[in-house]
């Protein structure tokens, strides 16, 4: 969380993204306002002096018509400018939310998965829904509020000044005390305004995780616990709102009492200057006077908000500049057909998760041949998923190389690298949309080549069967299709890529024997010209795999046919031992 006040910066990228015509505008358009409302009100003064000019004598009706005409003039010119005023603000400030959150959702978009590991997702959503909220709604309302209260304060010191010279001298201590005052209270009050942002994360965190488990939190009894757990996060927040109300009475009463000066000082000085001032001119001064005690109220507390609410925008811009992914294309590109045969060289490959913490792979190196095989198995944090996670740049080298086809990843655009591998998840990963969507979200294939992938994944008989077909709905993560079904739709969805390089991260792990039996069958067949790397869950899966690469603690200790690993009584033999696995199994 920041701490001290906003920097100035702040203010300049928000301008910025108004765009600085249009603040220049409104600002002039508001001047303008402000100066035909005074001139109105000073031609009143002067209107009033008119009844001792025409004492006993019939009033003109050529000065009437010009009184009337002049007043009328300015107030429709008021109307006028504070049309075009809120008109070209409200553009302005459409501009700024479109822009800020345009610049905040394409860099989410492109941080590493790293940031998400480390950062609660209630923390993320709070910047898309509270701040983008602020900046749409609050930020808007506070700063034209500010524009009309500063320049009503200047206009009311104008008018008083003018008829009465000598209050010039008191302007000086009483904006001293003033700005004291507020800056007492606006450092109070942004940072409880930050406290409230921050505890709001949590109270997000927290709704997102009881929905998204609410079957398991009623299947073990835990809602009161869960109830009470909100309750508690709630109260957290509540502890920075309350004292910012508090803060808002604090400053209320200093600034009425400052705000009564005003009136005293400009009264006094009326009553000292009474033989030579002009009375219509000296009542417009007091009337001013009278209500600048709420103008300079509402400009404190208008600067306060403001500044409170510009908060936003540094939280917004705190995401908006986090470091991105490497490049999604670079210079360096690789042939439209790579990768055509296939071939992975892990050269000494190192990496960690973090800068800080330890390597998860020590020094990798290993050689797989064009439309091998591979089994992948390992202890639970032995390094398999990393291994995976690593051909696909989700996380960066610390050292060492990947070359695929003798083409080195870490100097190619993540695009034309992610777009060239394929990948089925443990988790299955579905979206809200249709069917066919799901399958070919760039629309790039014909309906018959999506037939054919349904046929070799089995789901042709269950898609022919649905009311909609191909564009029957699928709900959010899938949740109207069976765990088997969805991991079946992402099988169908790797036949179409036709990738030389399949990823299997334990695909069957979640699913059925039946299930398991199918997919395996079609990878066998639809998939024996590839390079396939299986994570595997059951051990069953990958005893007909070219080789089995056995993980342990980030290293290879044992890179061989199934045969010879079995035959060498190490730990593939013990891991084969413990799932009921013999050599005759793997003879049959």
């Amino acid at each position: 969380m920041e701490t001290g006040q906003v920097k100035f910066s702040m203010y300049l990228q928000y301008i910025r993204a108004m765009g600085w015509g249009y603040t220049i505008m409104v600002f002039v358009v508001y001047f303008i306002q402000n100066v035909a409302f005074i001139g109105q009100n000073l031609w009143l003064s002067d209107w009033t002096n008119d009844a001792m000019r025409y004492n006993n004598t019939e009033y003109p009706a050529s000065v009437r018509d010009t009184r009337v005409g002049v007043f009328g003039a300015l107030g429709v010119a008021q109307g006028i400018f504070v049309f075009f005023g809120t008109l070209l603000l409200a553009n302005a400030s459409v501009n700024a939310s479109r822009m800020l959150h345009s610049r905040l959702l394409n860099n989410i978009m492109r941080v590493p998965m790293m940031f998400f590991d480390t950062t609660p997702t209630g923390r993320v959503v709070n910047r898309f829904a509270k701040d983008i909220f602020t900046v749409d709604e609050a930020i808007p309302q506070s700063f034209r509020s500010w524009i009309l209260c500063l320049m009503g304060v200047v206009g009311t010191l104008f008018v008083i000044c003018l008829a009465t010279p000598f209050f010039a001298v008191i302007i000086l201590p009483l904006a001293l005390l003033y700005y004291f005052v507020q800056r007492f209270y606006v450092a109070t009050s942004r940072q409880l305004r930050r406290l409230d942002s921050v505890s709001r994360s949590p109270i997000y965190s927290h709704f997102g995780e009881t929905v998204s488990g609410l079957s398991v939190i009623r299947a073990y009894g835990h809602q009161e616990r869960f109830l009470q757990h909100n309750s508690k996060t709630i109260d957290e927040n509540l502890k920075s709102v309350y004292p910012w109300i508090v803060s808002n009475r604090w400053l209320a009463i200093r600034l009425e009492f400052v705000g009564n000066l005003v009136v005293f000082f400009a009264a006094l000085f009326a009553v000292i200057s009474r033989n030579s001032l002009d009375s219509g001119l000296v009542g417009l001064s007091i009337s001013y006077a009278l209500n600048v005690t709420q103008t300079l109220n509402w400009l404190v507390r208008m600067n306060s908000e403001l500044e409170t609410n510009i908060v936003a925008v540094e939280r917004v811009s705190e995401y908006s500049e986090l470091e991105n992914e490497a490049k999604w294309i670079t210079h360096t590109r690789p042939d439209e057909k790579w990768p055509k045969d296939g071939r992975i060289d892990f050269q000494n490959f190192k990496v960690r998760y973090r800068p800080e913490l330890d390597l998860v792979l020590h020094g990798i190196t290993c050689n797989i041949q064009s439309s091998e095989k591979i089994g992948i198995v390992g202890r639970t944090g032995a390094g398999k998923s990393s291994l995976t996670s690593c051909l696909f740049r989700i996380i960066e080298a610390a050292e060492g190389s990947i070359l695929i086809d003798d083409i080195d990843i870490a100097k190619i655009g993540l695009h034309d690298l992610r777009g060239r591998l394929t990948i089925i998840p443990q988790d299955p990963v579905l979206f809200s949309g249709s069917l066919r969507m799901n399958l070919d979200p760039f629309d790039k294939f014909s309906d018959e080549d999506i037939w054919r992938v349904l046929e070799l994944s089995h789901l042709k008989e269950f898609v022919s069967g649905l009311q909609e077909g191909l564009q029957h709905e699928v709900a959010e993560g899938g949740e109207n299709l069976s765990v088997g079904q969805r991991q079946l739709v992402c099988l169908a969805r790797a036949l179409l890529r036709k990738s030389r390089i399949l990823i299997l991260d334990e695909a069957t792990a979640a699913v059925d024997l039946e299930t398991d039996n199918l997919i395996q069958n079609t990878i066998r067949t639809e998939f024996s010209h590839c390079t396939v790397l299986t994570i595997a869950h059951r051990l069953h899966s990958i005893m007909d795999s070219s080789r089995v690469m056995v993980l342990d603690a980030g290293k290879i200790i044992e890179f061989d046919s199934p045969d010879n690993l079995l035959e060498k009584r190490g730990h593939f033999y013990a891991m084969a031992k413990d799932a009921g696995i013999t050599q005759e199994d793997t003879m049959m």
